[in-house]
């Protein structure tokens, strides 16, 4: 019964997730399910510009680092962002940037976080940050080919990867603050979904948490917030963004209603005409970079 109610669930999940690639408008015939009074918070539109190299500005780097998972019983890989000047002679934060369901620990460059945050740095809008971009399937092939749906369950798994490997080994290899005000976590799609269950489940890993057209492997909010005065007292930041005609508004439009009937403080903002794509993706990076951090 156990083996049939997985499969189920698979084939579910991987129906709903049909739209989760970039530019997906969503399965014939699927409807999202509405949410009622929704109090989205105001769009105000991103500068033209915003994700386009600038001459004359400092640049990070990128790299690729391999590490050893101790939950897959792997070497695994991460791309990494390393702001303006690094120097470990300096504490940095953490933004831990998770991808969707059909990408690996490249994805995200198709979204310029590299150039995004050299302009904002440049700018004096964010602060110097290390930006970690993993690879969120937690199994031992983690590649994103076949029927990607089918092992959804290791992008459950990789909450186990992310805490107990991924972060000490970052810790280790680069100077960071190792705090939960330093730490954040944020993603598109199922890297959305994955990003406010695990970040809202260790708040005391991260301060602040962002998703990006979260997909419906997203927990309810009663699961995600189950103590809405614990979440007050100990999140910093829930922050959302999703296209106005994307299909899967509604695992970020329930989160905000339930919040606002609690009482806790939720950001989300409906990007006007946006689909499911790196448009809203690239903006949500832009918004979220600029409120983390905050001395």
């Amino acid at each position: 019964m156990k083996k049939i109610l997985s499969v189920l669930s698979a084939l579910t999940l991987g129906v709903l997730l049909c739209q989760a690639q970039p530019g997906g408008m969503g399965m014939g015939g699927f409807q999202r399910p509405q949410v009622d009074n929704v109090n989205f918070d105001p769009y105000v539109p991103a500068p033209a510009g915003f994700d386009a190299e600038r001459a004359g500005i400092p640049r990070g780097t990128l790299e690729t680092v391999e590490y050893k998972s101790t939950t897959v019983g792997t070497v695994r890989k991460a791309t990494v962002y390393l702001p303006p000047k690094y120097d470990a002679a300096k504490k940095y934060p953490v933004l831990y940037l998770l991808h969707g369901i059909g990408g690996d620990e490249r994805e995200w460059l198709q979204g310029v976080p590299n150039v995004i945050l050299d302009n904002l740095i440049a700018d004096g809008k964010a602060e110097p940050m290390i930006i970690v971009m993993p690879n969120g399937r937690a199994q031992e092939n983690d590649r994103a080919e076949g029927n990607v749906y089918a092992g959804f369950q290791a992008f459950a798994n990789f909450e186990y990867d992310l805490i107990k490997d991924l972060i000490p080994f970052i810790e280790g290899r680069y100077s960071v603050v190792a705090d939960k005000f330093h730490r954040a976590v944020a993603g598109l799609s199922m890297g959305g979904g994955q990003s406010l269950n695990f970040g809202l489940a260790h708040m005391d890993v991260f301060a602040y948490v962002g998703g990006f057209s979260s997909a419906p492997n997203t927990n309810t909010p009663e699961v995600l917030v189950p103590d809405p005065e614990k979440t007050k007292a100990e999140n910093t930041l829930l922050w959302m963004v999703c296209g106005s005609k994307d299909n899967l508004m509604y695992n970020s439009a329930r989160l905000k209603v339930y919040c606002d009937e609690k009482g806790v403080p939720c950001t989300l903002i409906e990007y006007p005409d946006g689909v499911h794509d790196f448009v809203v993706w690239k903006y949500g990076l832009y918004n979220f970079a600029q409120l983390i951090f905050k001395k």
